[in-house]
């Protein structure tokens, strides 16, 4: 006879009793309807993202520089052919040392970040000690796949993944970009740079040409910001920067001693101001 796995208490003496060190198995046993991507029954593969007119987020960049990696995303959620929001944020810190930006279905996305965020601190506190880098990142894919049903259903959720492996043998090689599939299949991205969305082939193809893995922070964070730029230029999905509205792209910078951390709206106004400054000299960039 096969060993069984052991299984979350259910009930209300789960809240109290000790349990599983997986907050998503604890959520499945006692909450299963609050997990991301539980769609009610009966909608048919395809229809549903189509007739309910959800906002999707868009484009996200990501690239390793010299001291670790840097992940950016645009602010703007459209539904069809119309803006539904001009400062969706879609880069979310989910720990010290780790970032995600979403593209998809906003809704179901933003649910998975904090349940994902919420996964890697409970597991913090049971165990005492941080996920590895590599342990989070196939928490992700799991969470990801449990979510196929619903992008059978045209909810899909399709998030980018960076983070400092403090484990790793070479810090040059800390920096880290993790790319995912709908059904949950993870990708190590060796290039040093990716991107996702609606706006990813252009974007990818400006990080082609100006992705420098020698580059300090400075210029890592210009480097995102005229990826965003080039995407948003050819991509009516993609939000450009806003001077008028003061929207600028969310960036989160990742790296051994600072950790995560989301760049000043100041620092970010910058950039862009000089990015555009540019443009105007020079269009193509």
């Amino acid at each position: 006879m096969e060993p069984r796995l052991p299984v979350a208490p259910s009930g209300p003496g789960a809240y109290l009793a000790p349990g599983p060190s997986s907050f998503t198995d604890f959520v499945t046993a006692n909450a299963p309807h609050l997990l991301p991507g539980r769609m009610p029954e009966g909608l048919a593969p395809g229809a549903a993202g189509a007739g309910l007119g959800v906002p999707h987020g868009t484009t996200i960049v990501a690239l390793t520089f010299s001291d670790g990696v840097i992940i950016a995303g645009d602010r703007r959620a459209t539904a069809g052919n119309v803006i539904a929001q001009r400062d969706i944020e879609k880069v979310f810190i989910t720990d010290s040392h780790s970032s995600i930006g979403i593209a998809g279905s906003a809704g179901i996305a933003l649910q998975m970040v904090r349940l994902f965020t919420v996964e890697l601190e409970h597991y913090d506190k049971i165990e005492g000690v941080p996920l590895s880098l590599d342990g989070k990142a196939n928490k992700l894919a799991s969470m990801i796949q449990q979510n196929l049903g619903a992008a059978l259903q045209g909810f899909v959720v399709v998030p980018l993944f960076v983070g400092y492996d403090m484990d790793a043998a070479d810090p040059a090689k800390a920096g880290r970009i993790i790319t995912y599939d709908a059904t949950g299949g993870r990708y190590d991205e060796l290039l040093g740079y990716h991107s996702v969305g609606s706006g990813s082939v252009f974007a990818k193809s400006s990080l082609k040409k100006l992705y420098d893995p020698q580059a300090d922070l400075a210029g890592a964070v210009r480097t995102a910001v005229e990826a965003l730029y080039d995407a948003a230029d050819d991509d009516t999905a993609t939000g450009g920067p806003d001077l008028v509205r003061k929207i600028y792209p969310v960036v989160v910078s990742i790296t051994a001693e600072e950790g995560a951390v989301r760049r000043s709206e100041e620092e970010m106004e910058a950039v862009v101001r000089a990015v555009i400054a540019g443009r105007t000299e020079r269009p193509g960039g």
